[in-house]
C-alpha cells in the first residue's frame, strides 16, 4: 500500500476527484490547505493599495491505494491537474505498512 498526497489548484478538484473514481479509487481526503512554492505567492491591490499574497490557497489531496493502483492514480491526478503553468502542484508518495479498519478490525488492503 502506498500513500499519495496531491497538492493542487481549488479549480481542478472536481475534475481530479471524479478521475480517480473512475479509476476506481474509494476513499480520500480532501483537506483545504494555504501554501507557496517556487512562486513565493503574488502582489495584489485592493481600495488602491498594494498588499502581498504569499500564501495562496489550495487543496491538499491524501488517498492510500493498493501497490497496483499507484500508477495509475499519479497519472489521473497529473492529467486532470495539469494546466501548464507554475502553480499547478505537487505529488508525494510514501509507504504504508498497515491500514486497519476501526469498525471491524479488518487489516491491510482489504481496510482501504
Amino acid at each position: 500500500m502506498q500513500k499519495i498526497e496531491a497538492i493542487i489548484q481549488p479549480s481542478k478538484l472536481d475534475e481530479v476527484k471524479d478521475a480517480l473514481i473512475e479509476l476506481g479509487v474509494e476513499g480520500m481526503t480532501v483537506l483545504e490547505a494555504r501554501g507557496h512554492g517556487r512562486q513565493k505567492g503574488h502582489t495584489e491591490f485592493y481600495r488602491g493599495r498594494e498588499y502581498a499574497v504569499d500564501l495562496l490557497p489550495k487543496v491538499k489531496l491524501e488517498l492510500v491505494v493498493p501497490d497496483t493502483m499507484v500508477e495509475g492514480a499519479i497519472q489521473a491526478i497529473i492529467t486532470a491537474a495539469r494546466t501548464g503553468k507554475i502553480g499547478d502542484g505537487k505529488i508525494f508518495v510514501s509507504r504504508i505498512d498497515e491500514a486497519i479498519r476501526i469498525r471491524n478490525d479488518e487489516r491491510g488492503e482489504i481496510a482501504l
